[in-house]
């Protein structure tokens, strides 16, 4: 049997996500939260449109998901995001006790393992899913910005 909820998909579906913020002029981060192969959160960077440096993807993401289950902790939920958590929200999905993270395009500048900020102990890292068009996205954006 073919496994089709694999992370390459779910990915695609935070990529979508990204594409989003990009079309808003938004730095383009996207996120999805998925538990038991199920979608219940969907967000991107909505930094500019709300005047709020604490409006990350995976910010809002972690909300819409605590919203959805009722409570604040995302045990045995996925956070997809196509770049490398910042420490600020590697903070939040700490406190989440997320159980597992799949990110694209590592942060080598801003990213939380360059910043030494610790996740959950419990807390599975997969690094590098569809990295390439993560980054390749990013390098759009601020080309574009740059012109």
């Amino acid at each position: 049997m073919i496994e089709i909820f694999t992370d390459e998909y779910f990915m695609k579906k935070a990529l979508q996500e990204a594409e989003m913020a990009f079309d808003k002029d938004e730095i383009p981060v996207g996120a999805i939260i998925v538990i038991d192969n199920k979608v219940i959160a969907r967000s991107h960077n909505l930094t500019e449109l709300l005047n709020d440096v604490t409006a990350h993807a995976e910010m809002q993401a972690i909300t819409a998901a605590a919203n959805f289950l009722g409570g604040k902790y995302l045990k045995d939920c996925t956070l997809f995001v196509t770049l490398e958590p910042c420490q600020m929200c590697a903070g939040a999905l700490y406190w989440s006790q997320i159980s597992k993270i799949v990110f694209g395009a590592s942060d080598e500048h801003r990213g939380y393992e360059k910043m030494g900020t610790q996740l959950h102990p419990k807390t599975v890292v997969v690094r590098g899913v569809m990295a390439n068009e993560a980054s390749d996205l990013m390098k759009r954006f601020f080309a574009k910005k740059r012109r």
